[in-house]
């Protein structure tokens, strides 16, 4: 007996599932007629006069990309939105004006309390209290650095560096130590003070502002010269926050200089003897001077002899071997050797007779 629904002969020959298999593939799912771009009106909508047979549908892809475009302009907006707000609330701005201060300086002359001892370089050297002190630029070492609180670690390393090289250049080298140039110092200024520097080298003056020996170590070419180009040198660097935008270094160190008298002559050659310069250098950074490899000189105290009190105008002139004071110093006695302390009060120190070798 035939099932429900196959006619009475059954199946026809020849078609392998029924007869409705043939538009199997034909047949169209919800999903791919709700798809579809074209609707066809219905049949009442078609008895209009001038009613279409189809209408357009907008597809959810469509509405899609739409948002997507709104969306990425939106964000486009906003990141260039942010980049201007952070531009200009730049923390690590330089401030609008921020001209270097002039150098305040304080030179103090040491007057010796007997006659300059004399002898040879090496054996002065080796009877004083350099005997233990390096030799020239290596006896002014960095200090073991570390960021601070708004410079890294780099930005000390290059202050500290600054600083070294400005010491290493007005005390150490030969030229500037004899007064024929002063560029190698000069070189590393701020600009807002190379009004000041020309003039203390051109009009020095014990003013507090124009002492040449509070920018650099110069010897009265007249007077004297190396005896020895080995310079002894020992000192400390110290560094610290002084502003988001500043970072100050202190330069404490002690030269000691062999010297004979400027005129030569065919005779023997004259006894040396020794020349003591305490500095103490307090430096300012800014973020352009660590850029361009410069520095603000804010203040310099020099404590400097053997040398008479008086009239030097902040240039020094050293009382060499055998020579006296022609008044004694102050009634404070002033060690040079003795550093990371005050300067002495007076305007003229008495040189320690332990600043001066045994012999």
């Amino acid at each position: 007996m035939a099932g429900r629904g196959d006619p009475p002969e059954g199946t026809p020959e020849g078609l392998p599932g029924g007869g409705e298999d043939e538009y199997r593939s034909v047949v169209f799912d919800e999903a791919f007629v709700r798809a579809a771009r074209l609707q066809e009106f219905s049949a009442q909508e078609r008895m209009g006069e001038y009613a279409q047979a189809v209408r357009s549908r907008s597809t959810h892809e469509g509405r899609t990309g739409s948002r997507q475009a709104v969306m990425l302009v939106l964000l486009i907006l906003l990141a260039f939105g942010t980049a201007i707000y952070l531009g200009v609330r730049n923390p690590y701005q330089p401030p609008v004006d921020q001209r270097a201060e002039p150098l305040r300086t304080t030179v103090v002359p040491l007057a010796p309390q007997g006659p300059v001892p004399g002898g040879q370089p090496e054996q002065l050297f080796a009877n004083s209290p350099v005997a233990e002190y390096r030799t020239g630029a290596a006896g002014i070492n960095l200090p073991v650095v570390g960021r601070t609180s708004h410079f890294a670690e780099s930005q000390v390393v290059t202050a500290l560096s600054i600083a070294k090289d400005y010491l290493v250049a007005s005390s150490l080298e030969p030229g500037i130590l004899s007064g024929e140039s002063v560029r190698p110092a000069r070189l590393l200024i701020d600009p807002d003070q190379l009004e000041q520097f020309d003039r203390s080298v051109e009009s020095p003056a014990d003013d507090g502002r124009h002492a040449l020996a509070g920018w650099l170590v110069r010897f009265d070419p007249r007077q004297a010269a190396l005896a020895d180009p080995s310079v002894r040198v020992q000192g400390t660097l110290r560094f610290a926050e002084s502003g988001p935008d500043t970072l100050d270094v202190t330069a404490d160190h002690t030269f000691t200089y062999a010297l004979r008298p400027a005129t030569g002559g065919a005779g023997p050659v004259a006894a040396a003897s020794l020349f003591t310069v305490h500095r103490v250098v307090h430096f300012r950074f800014d973020r352009d001077d660590l850029r361009m490899h410069r520095a603000e000189l804010l203040t310099s105290t020099v404590e400097a002899g053997p040398q008479a009190c008086g009239g030097s105008h902040g240039i020094l002139k050293p009382l060499l071997a055998g020579e006296r004071a022609p008044e004694a110093g102050g009634p404070a006695v002033t060690d040079p050797y003795a550093t990371s302390r005050p300067a002495a009060p007076s305007l003229c120190g008495a040189l320690a007779p332990s600043a001066q070798p045994s012999l």
